[in-house]
């Protein structure tokens, strides 16, 4: 005879253990065991009351993470919801360390979630502007404090022109070589390392890989898109997604959005979304950033892997594939995987040529150069791909930081974790107007800014943790560049000597001191636009090498930007300067080609906060 216990809770249904594991049936009177295996029938959540004490035993977190809602004890024994039976057994032990026995019953996950969030929510907000240990944030940031600062700085800089001048100029002209030194060599070097590479093993950056699907069970993988008032683009990007060549039943992605955001909630209306999308809407507060939303929605993910696209990305239709095998492929200790960035309307105008030449640059040969050397780099905000446990284990995003993937990339390698790169392309939608583009870059200046200083409260713990190649990297990669950026006036003044003019370092230095620092300058003119050429000396991009010249117009823009940064960084240190995207009026050639995104059957998931 099969043995079987009955529990009665409040309500009609009776909860059943046959043997172990227990499991929830739907009569009154138990007139026989369930089958083995056999997944208990569904309950109406709205009949039975959750637990919150239990839930908080539990952690939110763990419950949303594990999908699972605690009701109210029926004695010594705990009901759990869960999405089924296999569930509920991957948790159990989890479960029964901290609830004591529990038995099953069952729920649809988003109604589980909904339960939660109406309980908790609140407190998920609350949490998501306060992930990051606060000695590795910059929620403490005072603007006031460093106006003060600086004008004490001003000061002083003001007195010492007033009393020595020459001495004033010389420091000025000694740290802006040096910083010019610095940060070209740097970038050659890893360029030069990078380019040797791809040509030795044939590298094109374009994606190859067939479409097909591996016989071997895929990694789950959850895609965070966050989204802000993206009426122009959410249904285009809903569509480009649907071309991601993944198992649908191992994807799962988040589109996030602010709770009163109904521009873009009304677009998301217009296209209905597959049962493998849904919509995860953040409450809410006191801080409005990216980096805040994805904390609050990594709640909901349910995937190993977890990766970040923004609304106008085009990712390569195999690029998962690409992440899956990378990860297979590392060690432990690569905790993250680097896409390539790209511009799809690069013909657009002369910013956005210029942008798309930048980027290349940065993304195809400096930043995969300093990772074959060895070097921290800052992440980029898109087509960046996390193993879930690190994510959690370093705090995930610093809700506070304008530019979380240059501060995450650093929190990275001090603890230890390596970054990988994969050569597939997300093209993504240039800015086209140079205003956009100054808030734009202004707003990854003063996260730049943040982040180095954040990260130097405690020099010597960095320098430990860093080591002191890495440590050098990070002061020229990013004290370096914010030092240039804020003296290029100054490093721009050089080209009177050139051109033969007076400048006030000739009255201070002899003429060859002069000479050597305006070949100085003359060649790290050269040594930049040498690595631009060559960083689109590709198939794909081989028509803007004729547009390199033009990138001395582009520089400028820069130091503009860092002004602009600078100054928020006092009155608005986490202020997100919000980029229109879906300005591009020509649509990608797949765009074109797409058909309508229809699927009826499948709903899509909405998660409220």
């Amino acid at each position: 005879m099969q043995s079987y216990c009955r529990i009665m809770v409040p309500g009609p249904r009776v909860f059943a253990a046959r043997r172990s594991p227990l499991i929830l049936c739907q009569d009154r009177r138990i007139r026989a065991p369930l089958p083995h295996g056999a997944e208990p029938p569904l309950i109406d959540l709205t009949r039975h009351r959750p637990d919150p004490r239990a839930l908080d035993r539990i952690g939110i977190e763990t419950a949303l993470q594990l999908g699972v809602l605690p009701l109210q004890p029926a004695g010594a024994v705990t009901p759990v919801v869960t999405e089924g039976y296999r569930q509920f057994r991957d948790a159990r032990a989890r479960l029964e360390r901290t609830l004591g026995p529990v038995i099953c019953a069952r729920a649809h996950r988003d109604d589980i979630e909904r339960r939660i969030l109406a309980l908790r929510a609140p407190t998920l907000a609350a949490r998501a502007a306060l992930r990051t240990p606060e000695s590795v944030s910059c929620r403490n940031w005072s603007g006031r404090r460093l106006a003060v600062a600086l004008a004490a700085i001003l000061t002083a800089i003001a007195l010492a022109a007033l009393a020595w001048p020459g001495v004033l100029i010389a420091a000025l002209t000694v740290w802006a070589a040096l910083t010019l030194i610095s940060v070209t060599g740097l970038r050659l070097f890893a360029a030069v390392v990078e380019a040797r590479h791809a040509r030795r093993v044939g590298q094109t950056w374009a994606s190859q890989r067939p479409l097909r699907h591996p016989s071997g069970r895929q990694p789950s993988i959850s895609l965070l898109v966050p989204l802000y008032d993206e009426r122009d683009i959410a249904g285009r990007l809903v569509d480009r997604l649907a071309r991601l060549d993944y198992p649908r039943d191992r994807l799962d992605v988040l589109l996030i959005l602010e709770a009163d955001d109904t521009r873009t909630q009304k677009a998301l209306e217009d296209a209905e979304l597959p049962n493998w999308m849904r919509i995860v809407e953040v409450p809410t507060g006191k801080v409005r950033t990216k980096p805040r939303a994805m904390n609050y929605a990594l709640d909901f993910a349910r995937g190993q892997i977890v990766g970040i696209y923004d609304a106008e990305d085009a990712p390569a239709a195999d690029q998962l594939m690409k992440v899956a095998d990378a990860f297979r492929s590392a060690g432990p200790e690569v905790a993250c995987v680097q896409g390539v960035l790209d511009f799809y309307n690069a013909r657009q105008s002369w910013l956005t040529r210029c942008f798309t030449i930048d980027y290349a640059t940065w993304f195809r040969l400096v930043l995969p150069g300093m990772v074959r050397l060895g070097f921290v780099i800052p992440l980029g905000g898109t087509t960046v791909f996390f193993r879930r446990a690190a994510l959690e284990r370093l705090g995930r995003w610093d809700a506070h930081n304008v530019t979380e993937d240059a501060d995450l990339g650093i929190r990275l390698a001090r603890r230890g974790y390596r970054v990988a790169f994969i050569n597939s392309v997300t093209e993504e939608e240039a800015t086209a107007s140079v205003p956009a583009w100054l808030r734009q870059r202004s707003r990854w200046i003063k996260g730049y800014a943040a982040t180095w200083a954040v990260h130097m409260r405690d020099p010597l713990r960095l320098w430990g943790e860093l080591g002191a190649m890495r440590f050098l990297g990070f002061q020229i990669l990013f004290l370096g560049t914010l030092s240039q950026f804020v003296l290029a006036p100054f490093l721009w003044s050089f080209w009177l000597v050139l051109f033969g003019l007076p400048h006030p370092v000739t009255t201070i230095a002899p003429w060859s001191v002069i000479l050597g620092l305006s070949a100085v300058f003359l060649v790290s003119e050269i040594a930049t636009l040498a690595i631009a050429a060559l960083s689109v000396a590709t198939p794909k991009h081989r028509w803007l090498i004729k547009w390199v010249p033009v990138m001395h117009l582009y520089f400028p823009l820069a130091a503009i930007a860092s002004w602009k940064g600078f100054a928020e960084l006092i009155t608005r240190p986490f202020f997100w300067d919000k980029t229109a995207h879906g300005r591009d009026a020509t649509p990608r050639p797949a765009d074109r080609a797409a058909p309508p995104l229809r699927r009826p059957g499948e709903a899509a998931l909405r998660t409220r906060g």
